[in-house]
């Protein structure tokens, strides 16, 4: 377990949920009695006990392994062309992400450039099409990765992060298990498998041009093989005193690299500290929203637990939201080259699965911006809106507010209007689906548009934020996520992240 874990633990009182739109924190102790009260009841009917990563067999970023695992997150020895790491689309003091709408993996002005001011030597643009996900509290996840689930377990065993079952990859047809994924191994080190295989993100369009994965994979760790301090380092991180050839390995390779992502729990929030006992851990307008959130939509409240149920805050599913898109699309389910993403389709072959993404989790949410698969919505109110009408809230995105243009990212961009022609036509086409769902009645969660005050609102949002552990945007506490920056990694390529004014991340 991890040194930062810690225990956390239908009667809905309606005449209490206080949808008055009150949202003033100095409401007497009665009230604030009458609040707690009706909270703690959505609490004990939910089965929550504040704390996801509980009873969990989780590294400590102490480990060896994790260790091992944190150098080549970090290095670009582990990029087609040295010029990215794992750590480009996802530093810890970014949100686990890159802080960008979309990554620019490969291929940048500066490489070492993390963050806002990260262009593509190109255009300018992005070229990853999909929002890089949070790593934070990888390791709780026990049935899908990545925003299509291309990435799964096949028996969804809880509480083991995918390593009970077999692990569906890319590398493997639908449903069916990745012979190359070891026994035993979790999503999170399968996940690991890809990002390298990637042009966009990390493999560049040279290297090993014209082979498949596994050479791409293979010609990596021969790569690291040929170096003797990295033998010394997975000598330590695996306690063996096996050669090269037998060691480094990408499955050793991955193996590292998913503990030191399953080592990242970061789950002490406010939220957390309510659920335990401490009725003052959270304001009242955060009480507010969180009965919002946690009631039904037919008891009156917003339903956002819906989907976003457990102490994890998600339930690992597949739904149309249709926020906009932005950038370059991921393609179609048969047009690779085509400037839509289909979603969950491109993995199940399934026309009812189009448009549909995973649910996020919505721990440390509101560290982890801009959101959305294509973080097309830069404020945590800007999604809590989207839900209270998909098809005027994607109409104003790009006739009234500029679509991608207004996202910071491309704010400097020339020529950014002309960037995604057919954006708008496929938001629209998304919203459509969302639409024909809901007359078929094959959107529950999604049965009609949610009616918020302004109140109302900002207390959904006021709620969200209690669900970030402060750790993830104190640097002092994320120092052991991450490596010494005055050192250059076992091989010289350890990518020392700098923000847009030269300062260290």
């Amino acid at each position: 377990m991890g040194s930062r874990f810690k225990v956390k633990t239908s009667a809905i009182m309606m005449a209490a949920l206080v949808l008055s739109g009150c949202s003033n924190n100095s409401s007497s102790s009665s009230e604030e009695s009458e609040t707690d009260t009706t909270l703690q009841a959505l609490i004990s009917d939910a089965n929550l006990t504040g704390d996801p990563s509980t009873n969990r067999d989780l590294p400590d970023i102490t480990d060896l392994k994790a260790q091992l695992g944190m150098k080549l997150f970090y290095t670009k020895g582990l990029g087609g062309d040295e010029d990215s790491a794992c750590v480009t689309c996802h530093h810890p003091m970014l949100g686990g992400g890159d802080d960008l709408s979309l990554p620019v993996g490969v291929n940048a002005v500066d490489e070492d450039l993390l963050g806002l001011g990260r262009v593509h030597d190109g255009d300018g643009a992005p070229n990853v099409p999909r929002n890089a996900p949070t790593v934070f509290n990888l390791g709780l996840w026990d049935q899908v990765l990545f925003h299509d689930s291309r990435v799964e377990s096949i028996g969804k065993e809880s509480g083991v992060n995918g390593a009970s079952s077999g692990i569906r990859t890319p590398d493997s047809a639908f449903g069916t298990a990745d012979t190359n994924v070891q026994t035993g191994q979790t999503l999170a080190a399968a996940q690991a498998r890809f990002p390298v295989t990637s042009n966009e993100e990390m493999r560049g369009n040279t290297f090993e041009a014209g082979n498949d994965n596994d050479a791409v994979r293979s010609a990596l760790a021969a790569r690291l093989q040929g170096d003797a301090d990295w033998l010394t380092e997975f000598q330590t991180g695996f306690s063996s005193t096996a050669d090269a050839t037998t060691l480094i390995t990408y499955d050793n390779i991955a193996e590292a690299l998913g503990e030191y992502e399953r080592s990242m729990v970061f789950t002490d929030t406010p939220w957390g500290d309510y659920v335990s006992g401490d009725s003052s851990a959270l304001t009242e307008e955060q009480k507010q929203g969180a009965i919002l959130f946690l009631t039904s939509r037919e008891d009156g409240g917003a339903g956002c637990s819906g989907c976003h149920s457990s102490d994890f805050f998600t339930d690992e599913s597949h739904h149309v939201v249709a926020f906009p898109l932005a950038g370059n699309g991921k393609g179609n389910i048969n047009d690779e080259a085509g400037n839509d993403d289909f979603g969950r389709e491109r993995e199940t072959g399934d026309a009812a699965d189009r448009y549909k993404f995973r649910t996020p989790t919505l721990l440390n949410i509101s560290a982890t911006a801009p959101y959305g698969h294509t973080g097309s919505y830069q404020t945590l109110e800007d999604v809590v809106r989207h839900y209270t009408g998909p098809r005027n809230r994607v109409t104003e995105y790009f006739d009234d507010n500029g679509g991608w243009c207004q996202l910071t990212q491309f704010s400097t961009i020339a020529g950014c209007a002309a960037l995604y022609p057919d954006a708008r036509t496929n938001s629209l086409l998304a919203i459509s689906k969302l639409e024909s769902d809901r007359l078929a009645g094959e959107s529950e969660e999604f049965a009609e548009d949610l009616t918020l005050s302004d109140d109302q609102v900002n207390q959904l949002v006021a709620f969200l934020e209690a669900l970030t552990d402060p750790c993830v945007e104190d640097r002092a506490c994320l120092d052991a996520w991450i490596p010494d920056t005055s050192d250059a990694g076992p091989d010289g390529l350890q990518l020392n992240a700098r923000d847009s004014d030269g300062e260290l991340l």
